[in-house]
């Protein structure tokens, strides 16, 4: 019997959590090395789409998000007025696809993920420094003095990827010049129903509030800002509530109830496609392959599909080298559609003219649902090998 594939996973985020639990189970041996010193336990939330679910559980891996987090049961887009645009059928079609699109924090999907890994050790403080590949295997340094030794290499280190810095040289980011403001906190209103989603939008500006269980909201807002102002940006709860005046009482009120140092202020960014992921027996997952700005809330869903699509054509092809390139020619495609289809999106949402905002808001309100359930479909459904 042949040894079992060792695969070293650069990053111990969602996407290279997700990778070990995909690979642990069709019987890899995992190694996770993590460049902070300690996992981050805390931060904001973000939504797990069906997809995503539903890619893993074609794997046979069932995380029971549902236990962690709040699945989707009721969508809304509204005006900085307050006026009703929509009702998005998110929860229906998640249901049609076979799972529930659920908003959970990053903890708790953190918590998830590591329940499936009991006997993994996430290796913390290594910082990459150097790789080096042969015809048996790839080895990495760290800073440290540590080295590592596997079969394949997963590069899931996030936007600022140094695996990715290493094989391809350093490619900037792509600004979108507006601020994000992130937050968590616990607050009691009865707009938020189990399962709540709204959001508002306005003159280049939006906010987000989202239930995702436990008794905690999620909430996210932001404003178009020039990228040099949103990175150095500085301001209380207050300010960021300064942002949103004349908007409905919820908005101020959620805000002014963080406390400021919970609120987490990151520019709004992505980086041009590139078909060009990995190099021999290295390859790119999540983020550090093809980071995306949050319009369509499917950031740690596409790195999730990915671990699961990895996974597959790693029992797809005896050769780990021709799995990677497969991996890659499966992925890449609608991996390039979900970036250009959050940057247009948010271009749309992020709009602050009169006319073009109208435009907006009138296609939302009147657009078919048929047209809308079209939409929804084309981000949830997919197969593992497509």
């Amino acid at each position: 019997m042949n040894k079992p594939l060792k695969v070293i996973i650069i990053g111990a985020g969602i996407g290279g959590l997700t990778t070990a639990v995909a690979l642990q189970h069709i019987g890899c041996t995992i190694e996770i090395y993590e460049q902070a010193p300690e996992l981050r336990t805390s931060g904001s939330g973000l939504s797990v789409m069906s997809n995503a679910s539903v890619a893993l559980g074609a794997l046979g891996v069932n995380l029971n998000l549902e236990h962690f987090g709040a699945p989707v049961k009721t969508f809304e887009i509204r005006t900085a007025g307050d006026r009703l645009l929509r009702r998005l059928p998110l929860a229906e079609v998640s249901a049609e696809n076979g799972a529930a699109s659920v908003c959970i924090s990053r903890k708790a999907l953190q918590q998830a993920l590591l329940q499936q890994l009991p006997d993994i050790e996430v290796k913390t403080s290594a910082k990459t420094v150097e790789i080096n590949q042969s015809a048996t295997g790839v080895s990495v340094k760290f800073a440290d003095g540590r080295e590592a030794q596997g079969d394949i290499l997963i590069g899931a280190d996030g936007i600022y990827s140094t695996v990715r810095n290493l094989i391809h040289g350093s490619e900037p980011t792509r600004p979108a010049d507006y601020i994000c403001w992130l937050a968590i906190t616990r607050y009691r209103h009865q707009q938020i129903t189990p399962g709540y989603i709204v959001h508002y939008w306005g003159a280049g500006k939006r906010i987000g509030l989202i239930d995702i269980g436990g008794g905690e909201i999620y909430w996210w807002g932001t404003a178009n800002m020039k990228d040099k102002q949103a990175r150095t940006w500085q301001g209380s709860n207050q300010d960021v509530a300064g942002f949103y005046q004349g908007w409905p009482n919820i908005v101020s009120d959620i805000i002014l109830k963080t406390p400021s140092t919970d609120i987490i202020t990151v520019p709004a960014q992505d980086r041009p496609f590139s078909p060009h992921w990995g190099k021999n027996r290295i390859t790119l997952l999540g983020d550090a392959a093809h980071p995306m700005l949050a319009s369509l809330g499917q950031g740690a869903g596409m790195a999730m599909e990915d671990a699961a699509v990895l996974a597959h054509a790693i029992m797809q092809k005896a050769d780990p080298i021709a799995a990677l390139r497969f991996y890659e020619k499966t992925r890449i495609p609608r991996a390039e559609m979900m970036v250009n289809a959050s940057r247009s999106m948010s271009d749309i949402e992020q709009e602050a003219r009169f006319f073009p905002r109208l435009k907006r808001d009138l296609s939302m309100r009147l657009a078919p649902e048929s047209t809308l359930k079209q939409n929804i479909k084309s981000s949830l459904i997919f197969t593992l090998d497509s």
